[in-house]
């Protein structure tokens, strides 16, 4: 019976790793693009532009920093688990250990 248990807390783990890393990427991308588009000006398509908000430029960069971040952690984990290394998250930065 605790195998089950077992079973399904790394189901859980690796379904909630899936949507941060598989579907959470490209959304923050895309509303890394809309936000662009909103400081821009930009309403809608073929519209006059509107004024310029510095706020939504700002939060567009920020969200495709953080997308850049993912990606190279990610990188960083694939790569470092090649030469025997382990990502480990214990401190404030991400640091390899010998595995």
């Amino acid at each position: 019976m605790h195998n089950l248990g077992f079973a399904l807390d790394g189901a859980w783990q690796v379904l909630i790793a899936g949507l941060a890393l598989g579907a959470g990427l490209p959304v923050l991308f895309a509303l890394g693009i809309r936000s662009l588009a909103w400081g821009a000006g930009a309403t809608t398509v073929g519209e006059t532009p509107g004024p310029v908000r510095p706020l939504g430029t700002a939060l567009g960069y920020a969200l495709f920093a953080v997308v850049v971040i993912g990606v190279l952690l990610g990188l960083t984990f694939i790569v470092a688990s090649g030469f025997g290394y382990k990502l480990e998250f214990s401190h404030i930065y991400p640091t390899l250990i010998a595995k």
